[in-house]
């Protein structure tokens, strides 16, 4: 995993860490994603949102990435674990890909290790992003016993 300048808002940085630490006080089965993402949490640049760039991925962004070795495209937005739906192209924070290109900036390329080994991508785009958009996502997201019940 390539170690790099990201970025991420003081809200999504909030809202990931309530979600980290509920997680691993509930549920240990995503233990090394949740860690994982702390990891990339803590060496990233909190932002206020109002100064976020509009070419930097965050929370809810709509993102279209490019496999550099397999020129392969992909387009998916990067949610939380319980908007996951892989189907409708919503990738889990914690899943590699999602995690991967959080406080990413258009054009930036990087290598990231994924199930299948590691994968050098470039984030191509970015076709909707909250905070460019005017869309306040300040609403928490569920707490793992929320969770359960959903």
């Amino acid at each position: 995993m390539q170690k790099q300048n990201v970025r991420v808002t003081e809200v999504d940085s909030r809202k990931l860490q309530a979600l980290i630490d509920g997680a691993l006080r509930w549920d240990n089965g995503d233990a090394s994603n949740l860690e994982r993402l702390e990891d990339h949490l803590h060496t990233a640049d909190v932002i206020p949102p109002s100064q976020i760039g509009h070419d930097v991925v965050t929370m809810g962004s709509d993102v279209l990435l490019t496999d550099l070795d397999s020129d392969e495209k992909f387009r998916f937005q990067v949610v939380f674990p319980l908007a996951a739906n892989t189907a409708a192209r919503k990738f889990s924070v914690l899943a590699p890909l999602g995690m991967a290109v959080l406080g990413r900036k258009v054009g930036e390329e990087f290598t990231w290790e994924v199930p299948s080994g590691v994968r050098r991508l470039r984030v191509d785009d970015l076709l909707d992003q909250p905070e460019r958009d005017g869309r306040d996502l300040s609403i928490e997201p569920m707490s793992p016993t929320e969770w359960r019940r959903a």
